[in-house]
């Protein structure tokens, strides 16, 4: 759960609480006005019933606490005082939103309805209600600037996030002088430092493919004229070996800085390039299962080279032929019959990862499907089942 979400929730749990607590004061205070105003209002009540068959003195007493008296009333408030007499009866009666009260006094044939606002307990309540409104839109204002301090941290997130997929260019450029700009800050120098280290190495690599690519030339001519054939066969072996290092170092490097050329072709299209390139002298040694002519988009260029890396890996260490390769349901799964990875697959992913000397290793070859794989957002499997090393590409 990110940082925000949890923020989120504690806001959402605040604001609630304060909810609560507002309407148990409001209750509270509600009820504390009720008991002043029939502590206040029965003795006025009393007064005026003591002395109703004197209008004047009434009138006298109703004008000295400021009550007004209104037409008949429909006794459709609460009441929250009530008391009958022998000749009539008095209640106290509450309007629920407008905070007025209501005193009714029945004596004979005579009705009064005296109504007045209880200007007093109801400016505490204003006030109370006023004091908890604030709070809440604090607490809100709070909320927003806590969001606004750490908003930084989802631009620092997705810049780290980029640069970890590959983009060394990603920077943050948070200039805040709190503990999150100074974050933002180390994370800069860092990246340019990996930056400028990566861009080193990748020109080492390129140099020394293309300086190496002239000395072995040579050396492959002045095999030519070595007589012994046994000497001559294992110098050209070794030569071969050399250029087939250099130009992967080189293929290396052109992955890591150049942009893939995307386009739409067919599984089928695929197969072939990487077969093409492969130079197999016997049919026999490939079993294709063509079951689903399916659309990829991606670089034929790098796909082809992945695939061709995985097929020839397939000949290399298949202890059966034929090496089986099937195409079905937007995957490329190519099999052949061997003994089983001794280390885990990531560890062939690696460049100049090695098995022992007895099988050769893998040398770069997987190491480049993976960057290649990687690189187009697609997905490389490894499972070992009956026998068979399977590699599966899935193109989802």
């Amino acid at each position: 759960m990110s940082i925000f979400r949890k923020l989120s929730i504690l806001f959402l749990i605040s604001l609630i609480l304060m909810a609560i607590i507002g309407s148990w004061m409001d209750s509270i205070n509600a009820k504390r006005i009720d008991n002043l105003v029939k502590e206040k209002y029965i003795k006025i009540v009393d007064n005026i019933f003591e002395n109703i068959e004197n209008k004047t003195k009434v009138n006298e007493i109703i004008e000295a606490n400021k009550l007004k008296t209104i037409e008949k009333y429909s006794f459709n408030s609460n009441i929250i005082y009530e008391r009958n007499y022998t000749f009539g009866k008095i209640k106290i009666l509450k309007e629920t939103f407008d905070d007025e009260f209501i005193i009714y006094i029945n004596y004979l044939d005579e009705e009064y309805f005296l109504k007045t606002p209880d200007e007093e307990n109801l400016n505490d309540k204003t006030i109370l209600n006023i004091l908890i409104s604030l709070d809440i839109i604090a607490l809100i204002l709070i909320f927003l600037y806590i969001l606004k301090l750490l908003s930084p941290l989802k631009v620092i997130t997705k810049k780290i996030t980029s640069f970890s997929n590959g983009d060394f260019t990603s920077r943050t450029n948070i200039n805040s002088k709190d503990e999150i700009g100074l974050l933002s800050k180390t994370f800069d120098n860092m990246a340019n430092n990996l930056e400028n280290q990566i861009k080193t190495k990748e020109e080492l690599l390129r140099d020394i493919g293309h300086e190496l690519r002239t000395p072995i030339t040579k050396g492959k001519f002045a095999v030519e004229k070595i007589d012994d054939e046994g000497q001559k066969e294992l110098l050209q072996k070794i030569f071969i070996d050399l250029e087939t290092l250099t130009n992967e170092l080189i293929e290396l490097e052109k992955l890591n800085s150049n942009e893939l050329e995307k386009t739409t072709f067919e599984s089928e299209t695929l197969i072939i390039e990487a077969l093409d390139k492969l130079y197999i002298d016997d049919e026999s040694k490939i079993d294709l299962v063509l079951d689903d002519n399916f659309k990829i988009n991606g670089d034929l260029y790098y796909l082809t080279k992945a695939v061709k890396n995985l097929i020839d890996n397939a000949l290399k260490y298949s202890t059966k032929l034929p090496v089986i390769i099937e195409v079905k349901q937007n995957s490329i799964i190519i099999k052949n019959q061997g003994e089983k990875l001794s280390q885990e697959i990531e560890y062939y992913l690696k460049p100049f990862t090695q098995e022992s000397t007895a099988r050769n290793g893998f040398g770069l070859g997987l190491s480049i499907v993976k960057k290649v794989i990687d690189k187009h957002k697609y997905k490389l499997n490894y499972n070992y089942a009956q026998g068979y090393n399977i590699f599966q590409i899935d193109f989802k």
